[in-house]
């Protein structure tokens, strides 16, 4: 598919994610694993022990590695485009407050580890987008070039977008 020299690096990036996700059954199982797989990775990263650092002071309970990569994906898609930029942080923060939930679940409730869930959405969830990919017939995107594990959310993003008539 032929791109335009004036086309925003976004919507290069959605038309190439997009000539891999054609099949309805795909698209639909990737409106389910794409979210839960950036859920379950940010847990995931969550979950790493962080270092304590004396000049966090009182912060060093509430800065963990995943606040990096919050801060990375935040900048990742502002550039991209500020209003998916925006539903993204909205995202994240969703995201946030259930992984804050799991933790105090696991805390208070006896169940598993925060991480442990995660795990399990994880590895579920990658699984049934290979699966989503074995029906459309054409590898992930993400194989030829690992930006598009970042676009994934944001084509989900665009397509609410458009859908509501807004513009992104």
């Amino acid at each position: 598919m032929p791109y335009k020299l004036s086309e925003r690096a976004l919507d290069v990036y959605l038309k190439r994610y997009a000539e891999s996700h054609q099949n309805p059954q795909n698209i639909f199982i990737h409106w389910i694993c794409v979210p839960l797989i950036a859920f379950s990775l940010l847990g995931l990263v969550w979950a790493i022990p962080m270092p304590h650092f004396d000049f966090l002071g009182k912060m060093n309970g509430y800065i963990n590695l995943a606040t990096f990569l919050i801060l990375f994906a935040t900048v990742y898609y502002l550039r991209l485009s500020l209003r998916i930029g925006l539903a993204m942080i909205l995202a994240i923060w969703v995201f946030s407050a259930g992984i804050i939930s799991l933790e105090r679940m696991a805390r208070l409730h006896g169940w598993p580890e925060m991480w442990q869930v995660c795990l399990i959405i994880f590895v579920l969830a990658w699984a049934g987008q290979f699966f989503g990919h074995k029906i459309e017939g054409k590898k992930p995107s993400f194989l030829e070039d690992l930006r598009f594990l970042l676009i994934g959310p944001a084509w989900l993003w665009a397509k609410v977008f458009k859908k509501l008539g807004w513009r992104y």
